[in-house]
């Protein structure tokens, strides 16, 4: 097969492609309800999940199914009818397969958005037609903007209790659009819904005739998400190296993974980094097949020319677009964990499939998502906290920037003594470049993390 077919084979999958989308919003602007509403109506959800849902919803006193209940499934959350974790579904229609991280609005859960997010090409935010754009609605568009979430969609809920009011919706979008643009998000899409009567979600809405757009499902089916992979640079984490030794195969030596981002051909030059040795792709197996050209996210096992020095963790790139190797990492972190983060910390930092020690050397500010104002030197991060941080390695590392490349620019920091996540990395500038902070700490190295 050739290079040119095989990419064009991906860009033109759109019957049976996969959309990774996460909903967001504040308190009570109807999430649960949405992804429920979304999942009813179009023939999603079984038979027994249905009852379960009606038999609870009568015993909670209500006259008609909560399908809010579908992806509440938390005691805790069924309780207090908020939601607090990140519920993930999968459902289908003939058009496309989807992935659905339905994420917690209260200020509290902002990390688990985080969570959702970091990997969907499409956050629907919604907005409670009556309160309009809140500050929670603001710290969701600007989190969707840090992870650079391409596709934004804006859901203006319960139109039914403003009678379905055009002006109302006009200016909802309108406030949203202009700061979501501000932050440099590239895509968003408004439309006006109400969940619980099902206006706009799976139908068109007869109730608003004046809206001539697409409902939530026809968006999500038809947004475009595959790309040509050939665009970017390719980035092969080796995740293991297989010897077998046998008989059959005496020198077989194949470094198996999942290709990160990008095309690998038989015959590229490419370079192994972090040592810069350099070699030529000689096979690449998938499958058990032998391929001349493998694309981003296959997992492959691609097979060099020379015997090298390589292991897991190991990255090998093109050699003509091969990334820069650092010990000094400049990034935007997400705090996620209770236990603050402060200057002079000793981590582990996880980048795709290499690990290495890290010591925090500074953290130059903390982000208000209020009004994006910069707080300088806060001394430590907290949980849900959004900072610049500089981190030093005790061995280089080839990270793009976050901007390039979501997958090899992000990272992990993780607690040494327990393997708890402590935070969500993204190397390179945030999306607001007010804090262009060069300044890094000098404070001493404990012994045993002197690098």
């Amino acid at each position: 097969m050739s290079t040119t077919h095989a990419v064009e084979g991906v860009v033109d999958a759109g019957a049976t492609s996969l959309l990774r989308f996460a909903t967001a919003g504040s308190v009570d602007d109807g999430k649960s309800t949405l992804v429920g509403r979304l999942l009813h109506d179009s023939k999603s959800v079984l038979a027994d999940q249905l009852e379960a849902v009606e038999r609870a919803s009568l015993g909670r006193g209500q006259d008609a199914p909560d399908l809010a209940l579908l992806t509440d499934g938390l005691r805790a959350e069924r309780e207090q009818g908020i939601t607090i974790d990140v519920a993930y579904r999968y459902f289908a229609t003939p058009r496309r397969r989807f992935i659905l991280a339905d994420t917690p609005g209260h200020v509290q859960y902002t990390r688990n958005m985080v969570t959702g997010a970091s990997t969907a090409e499409l956050a629907v935010v919604l907005v409670d037609a009556r309160n309009g754009v809140v500050e929670q609605t603001r710290r969701h568009a600007a989190v969707a903007a840090l992870l650079r979430v391409p596709h934004v969609v804006l859901a203006v809920n319960k139109m039914d209790l403003v009678d379905y009011a055009e002006p109302v919706f006009a200016a909802i979008a309108e406030e949203f659009t202009t700061y979501a643009a501000s932050l440099g998000v590239p895509e968003i899409t408004a439309i006006p819904i109400s969940a619980l009567a099902g206006d706009n979600v799976v139908s068109p809405s007869a109730n608003m005739d004046w809206y001539g757009g697409p409902t939530v499902l026809e968006h999500l089916e038809t947004v475009p998400v595959v790309t040509d992979p050939s665009n970017d640079p390719g980035r092969f984490p080796v995740q293991y190296v297989i010897r077998p030794q046998t008989a059959e195969h005496p020198d077989y030596r194949g470094y198996a993974g999942q290709i990160a981002s990008g095309v690998l051909r038989v015959g590229d030059a490419v370079t192994v980094l972090p040592s810069g040795r350099t070699s030529t792709i000689e096979a690449i197996d998938a499958l058990g097949q032998a391929v001349d050209t493998a694309w981003a996210p296959q997992s492959v096992t691609v097979r060099l020319t020379d015997d090298l020095d390589i292991s897991r963790g190991d990255l090998i790139a093109p050699t003509a677009a091969a990334p820069a190797v650092s010990q000094d990492i400049e990034a935007t972190i997400c705090h996620v964990a209770d236990r603050p983060l402060k200057v002079g910390d000793r981590v582990l930092l996880k980048h795709t499939t290499r690990t290495v020690k890290a010591i925090v050397k500074d953290i130059p500010s903390r982000l208000t998502l209020d009004d994006l104002s910069q707080h300088p030197a806060p001394g430590e991060l907290v949980a849900n906290d959004i900072g610049r941080v500089v981190v030093r390695t005790a061995q280089p590392l080839p990270l793009d920037a976050y901007a390039d490349s979501r997958r090899t620019g992000s990272f992990l920091l993780i607690d040494p003594a327990d393997g708890t996540t402590l935070t969500a990395g993204m190397a390179g500038h945030a999306f607001a470049q007010a804090a262009a902070e060069t300044a890094q700490a000098d404070g001493g190295d404990d012994e045993g993390w002197d690098f």
